[in-house]
């Protein structure tokens, strides 16, 4: 176990015993008695009413409806304290998901995934952006969220940004059912920038910026005339899209033995950008037999999903879309796309649609995730079990990305001495990958559990083991070059050490659990994991991570009897949990002295030797590492209440934490010299959050032809950097304004501020409170506009929460959700770039470019400068407060056609609507804060069928 290489921790998932399923997705008999919920918790479950811990249970029945792609949105807006934001809307976006706030900056601060039994790889396969669009959602039963350390410090290294258990359906003990839905979607976009179309330009350009030459670069020559076109660039790109999603499932009990589950699945998503498809195949079985008069429980999980998505340009086009002239066409006369030249350069905005149609880059992957668990009493000491799980997580990724003849992207101008003398275009391949990875788990520990009747101590149970998990992860990769004078596309010379990459981690895990049940009252949980991960240096490879709960049942005391509920849990929790996910920001040997083929800076080694003795040196670059590195670690503390009437009418909770990360890994700067670069990854310091969370289901009417559901949850959460060892302040990278200047990036990580705040000069007003173009407050009063005037502005809401309802009339049912969040801000780039009148002119070109509609109040018309709209300046954050409705569902089931058999027909909307505090970009839900090309969330119009026989 000495030269094992890094770390993972593990967390099989087990049985989840689910509640009446939505009749959308129906895949089971709904259960005609009531019974308590099982709640899946790290290495085993729990009845709800037993939980010590933070664990928040999302069953089928409250999911999101409506057109879902992958299994994140099923739960967004449905559970407190968990935030899900997309990157926008394309198929395949990019879901972060932060759990009280996160407890990082640098390293990774999405929670661990853990699919029946098995934790998913932190980095996605190439190609993928949302590894959670990988399991098909009509398989999911339901989630379990762990929030607070006491619940998941048994994960140890993985567990300090929280840990969603997804558990698929099982098969059926009864006779073979099978069931179909389907659906087709519409989806439109909502709201585009307001940018000029052709006439108004056209008016805009004489009013403001009337110098012949520029009027004379509108439109186009066309037999010697200037003609104008009025082209909607934006409606160019977008696209109605049409989306259809098929599956098939199959329930029954194979040899009257063996409860199975096969399911297919196909779906097609059109993005509303165009090009950009998406499609993906699942299949997948679960077998859960038992041997041995019930001694064996066997749990087999299969899945195979393989996806093709066409990846755009989507920043490319989009940014074009907005400042292209609109006075010009999209195509010229004989039918080829249309794009500006000043000789053999080519000039102004890339023709969007271009962009789009004349270059293709599938991404194809193949996907398997599998495990098979043996849970076995044994016959001698039934108290006692033995579990094994051993899973695997593999994939094969294929990317080729290839311009078409002609395609403007690929042309490039040739140069003699400087001077452009012509040009060529470059079809064909311009990158390709290929990918595989192998992940491999192994869990082994016992459980001892023991009941007692009228003792002290009524229950208790112990575990402990042995959790072991390995990532491989290797590739090749094709580099092209025509940034050349010839501009001739030219082929990378292959370099193994360049093209060729394979990056090992290897996480080994002790664990060990009790759980004490003192008169059916009070409940006694400690945990503790020890991980050891080979992304530190052997002297500090291993983290401890223990953990202590303990919750009352309030509701079993004699004084209690008679208070109307059926429960009411009071619960404390205590724990550590650590992260060691540097692997994004510093690689996989972070704290190791390696070398690469690179400059002539540093040092070099020879390397080859010729068959006639020849020695040809090869020069080396030294690596930047860290031998200091060391686990970072969260402290959690948790307060909580659970509650519900007699009659389960109200139910619900409520929590407080604070919880404490020191040792931050971020990435930082070092003085010239030190780490053999400018940054690099180190331990810095401390971060605080703290916050409350509360939901609540409330059932006001329940008949038998009527039943009326509702659900909230409300969280509020707050960051501050309490320290980072002599730094005042470290960039987060991530807020990059590239437009604004090279390295100029707009958030950063402060001490004493919220994380992730904006560093920004406060805009002057007059007295009329209009802003002042160009002018700032001068805080310090030295007379200098300088830094020392800025102030830091935080970008994340403190307050998110969700809502919703759903109404059963006889065979009718109508459903639908609601999520927002309070506060925040988010930075409006068009606005800096494309709002000040001079935007429009040329730069070193004779091309036009779009900006924002002055007339209609898009900008301010007294910005006149790049300098008068000044990037870092408060009066570009916006309030990013919004309620967005989910989705609105209606449906009607037939339950009368054929003996056995229903069929449900249902219509539903997603992002019905957003209603914001006047923001005037195009989405004021954006994860970095940073609205800048944004992917359109479009609204989706559904029709779906659900038969079930």
């Amino acid at each position: 176990m000495k030269n094992f290489t890094t770390v993972l921790k593990i967390a099989p998932a087990f049985l989840l015993a689910s509640t009446v399923m939505h009749a959308q997705t129906k895949d089971s008999i709904t259960k005609e008695k009531k019974i308590e919920e099982v709640v899946l918790i790290g290495y085993g479950a729990k009845k709800k009413s037993d939980l010590t811990g933070s664990v928040t249970a999302v069953s089928e029945k409250d999911f999101n409806k409506g057109a879902i792609v992958s299994a994140d949105q099923l739960i967004n807006g449905k559970a407190p304290g968990v935030r899900i934001t997309s990157d926008g809307g394309a198929p395949d976006s990019k879901p972060n998901i932060r759990i009280r706030g996160g407890a990082s900056l640098t390293a990774n601060n999405n929670p661990l995934i853990v699919i029946d039994g098995v934790p998913l790889d932190s980095s996605n396969p190439a190609g993928v952006s949302n590894p959670l669009s990988l399991v098909n959602p009509n398989d999911i039963e339901s989630f379990s969220i762990l929030k607070d350390a006491s619940a998941t410090a048994i994960y140890g290294s993985r567990a300090s940004n929280g840990v969603i258990i997804i558990t698929t359906k099982k098969g059926s003990s009864g006779k073979m059912r099978i069931n179909y839905s389907g659906n087709i979607s519409i989806g439109k976009v909502t709201k585009t920038i307001d940018v000029m179309d052709g006439p108004t330009f056209e008016k805009f350009m004489r009013e403001y910026n009337n110098k012949p030459e520029y009027i004379d670069m509108l439109g186009v020559k066309e037999n010697g005339k200037q003609v104008m076109y009025n082209t909607n660039w934006q409606d160019a790109i977008f696209r109605t899209s049409v989306s259809t999603d098929h599956n098939l499932s199959i329930r029954s009990n194979l040899f009257k033995s063996i409860p199975a589950r096969f399911s297919l699945g196909y779906n097609n998503t059109q993005g509303i950008v165009k090009t950009n498809d998406y499609d993906r195949y699942t299949a997948s079985m679960k077998l859960t037999p038992t041997l041995f008069d019930n001694h064996l429980k066997i749990d087999i999980n299969v899945k195979n999903i393989f996806s093709n998505k066409n990846t755009i340009d989507a920043d490319g086009a989009i940014g074009a879309a907005i400042t292209a002239d609109p006075t010009k066409p999209i195509y010229n006369p004989d039918g080829s796309y249309y794009q500006s030249f000043n000789g053999y350069v080519m000039t102004g905005a890339r023709n969007p649609v271009a962009i789009l149609m004349q270059r293709t880059r599938p991404e194809k992957v193949q996907k398997f995730l599998g495990n098979i668990e043996l849970d076995y009493k044994m016959h001698f000491l039934p108290d006692l079990r033995a579990v094994v799980n051993l899973g695997a997580e593999s994939s094969y990724a294929k990317i080729r990305e290839v311009y078409a003849e002609n395609s403007l992207q690929s042309y490039r101008t040739v140069y003699q001495n400087s001077t452009a003398v012509g040009g060529v275009y470059n079809p064909g391949l311009n990158y390709g990958e290929e990918q595989n990875i192998f992940n491999k788990l192994l869990d082994a520990y016992l459980v001892y559990s023991k009941k007692y009747d009228d003792k002290f101590i009524s229950k208790f149970d112990v575990q402990g083991g042995y959790s072991y998990q390995n990532f491989d992860n290797k590739g090749k990769k094709q580099f092209f070059n025509m940034d050349n004078p010839s501009g001739i596309r030219e082929e990378t010379p292959y370099n193994k050490y360049i093209n060729d990459y394979r990056n090992v981690l290897n996480i080994q895990s002790f664990f060990g659990r009790a759980n004490i049940d003192i008169k059916n009252k009070y409940l006694f949980t400690l945990s503790y994991r020890a991980d050891g991960s080979s992304l530190f240096p052997t002297n500090k490879r291993w983290g401890h991570f223990p953990a202590a709960a303990f919750a009352w049942k309030l509701n079993d005391e004699k004084w209690m009897e008679n208070s109307g509920f059926s429960e009411l849990k009071l619960r404390l929790g205590w724990g550590k949990t650590g992260q060691q996910d540097i692997t994004g920001s510093a690689g996989f040997y972070p704290y190791s002295p390696l070398y690469q083929i690179g400059d002539v800076r540093y040092f070099y080694f020879p390397r080859t030797i010729l068959p006639d003795g020849t020695i040809i040196p090869e020069l080396y670059t030294a690596l930047a590492y860290n031998p200091y590195l060391t686990w970072e670690k969260t402290t959690t503390y948790n307060a909580g209440v659970d509650f519900s009437t007699k009659n389960r009418r109200i139910s619900g909770s409520i929590e407080y934490y604070q919880r404490k990360t020191t040792d931050l890994l971020a990435q930082v700067s070092f003085p010239p010299g030190q780490m053999l670069s400018n940054e690099f990854i180190d331990n810095v310091g401390s971060l605080t959050n703290k916050g409350f969370e509360a939901s609540f289901n409330v059932n006001p009417v329940k008949t038998q032809d009527l039943n009326w559901d509702l659900n909230a949850n409300v969280a509020y959460n707050i960051g501050t950097v309490d320290d980072l060892r002599g730094r005042d302040k470290v960039g987060a990278n991530e807020s990059s304004l590239a437009f604004s200047g090279t390295g100029v990036i707009l958030a950063y990580h402060a001490v004493g501020q919220q994380p992730y705040s904006a560093w920004v000069y406060q805009q002057a007003y007059d007295n009329d409170g209009r802003v002042v173009p160009g002018a700032f407050v001068d805080k310090n009063g030295d007379g200098i506009i300088s830094d020392a005037d800025k102030s830091f502005v935080p970008l994340r809401p403190k307050w998110t929460f969700g809502f919703g309802t759903s109404v059963n009339y006889k065979n009718f049912d109508l459903s639908a959700s609601f999520r927002g969040q309070i506060g925040g801000k988010v930075y409006y780039a068009a606005r800096v770039n494309r709002g000040f009148t001079e935007a429009s002119n040329p730069v070193n070109s004779n091309s036009l470019y779009n900006v924002l509609n002055f007339y209609d109040g898009a900008a301010d018309p007294r910005f006149k400068a790049k300098g008068d709209a000044e990037g870092l300046s408060d009066y570009n954050l916006h309030d990013a407060t919004f309620l967005r409705c989910e989705n609105i569902t209606l449906g009607y089931k037939f339950d009368k056609l054929f003996k056995g058999t229903t069929l449900r027909v249902y219509g539903a909307v997603n992002n019905a609507f957003i209603i914001t505090n006047n923001y005037v970009g195009q989405d004021p839900e954006n994860f970095n804060a940073i609205d800048a090309n944004f992917y359109p969330r479009p609204r989706i119009y559904t029709f779906g069928v659900n038969l079930d026989f």
